[in-house]
């Protein structure tokens, strides 16, 4: 019993390491494809699904390659979710990384054309996001449950200086680089927990707090 749920642990890892590595090269990959006039101080990542109405722009292949890289990075982020709880059981953790998985489902399904429910998804992932990688530190240790933590408040604090203060920020890196400042601590952080999970061992796992 105990070696299962631990090799269900480690597939946890192995779906987070898939889905953070996943989500960032097909975010590459959707740019580099995308036509002359995308660049990452104006651009939103979501642009590269289709970009907001009126007259939203929608670029193929970038368009289907972002969507179903937010579509499987989401539902491995579910599904690692279910297992790691199996092991954790802290839902502290739990929920908003499963309400990170439920954004990422949401922006695959809604682009950015489809106004309201592109926006909330988005939101959500943003938020939901940041708190997790918080919260990770009652199922990691340090120094990776610092990471975590400094990583998930830069990414909450941008959205605060987003959506509060956009003036403070916005003018010096962009819109397209401020949103990046937000997603991309999220992902090189559910990227670093993977790894974590899928080389941790039992001894240890069972002294955590």
């Amino acid at each position: 019993m105990k070696q299962s749920v631990m090799n269900k642990l480690k597939l946890s890892g192995l779906l987070l390491f898939l889905a953070g590595s996943f989500a960032l090269m097909g975010i590459i990959t959707a740019e580099v494809l995308y036509p002359s006039g995308y660049t990452t101080f104006r651009s939103e990542i979501s642009d590269l699904g289709a970009t907001k109405p009126p007259n939203s722009l929608i670029y193929q292949p970038s368009a289907s390659i972002f969507n179903v890289t937010m579509l499987l990075s989401g539902l491995m982020a579910l599904m690692a979710t279910f297992y790691q709880h199996k092991y954790f059981k802290k839902l502290l953790f739990s929920i908003p990384l499963s309400l990170f998985g439920l954004g990422l489902v949401g922006i695959g399904f809604f682009s950015g054309d489809k106004v309201p429910y592109h926006g909330i998804f988005s939101l959500l992932t943003f938020i939901s996001g940041g708190v997790s990688a918080i919260m990770s530190f009652k199922i990691v240790s340090a120094p990776f449950k610092f990471i975590g933590i400094v990583f998930g408040a830069i990414s909450l604090i941008t959205w605060c200086a987003v959506v509060f203060t956009p003036n403070i920020i916005v003018p010096f890196i962009g819109l397209g680089g401020t949103e990046r400042w937000l997603v991309y601590p999220i992902v090189l952080w559910i990227t670093g927990l993977g790894g974590y999970l899928m080389n941790k061992q039992p001894k240890n796992l069972a002294t955590i707090t």
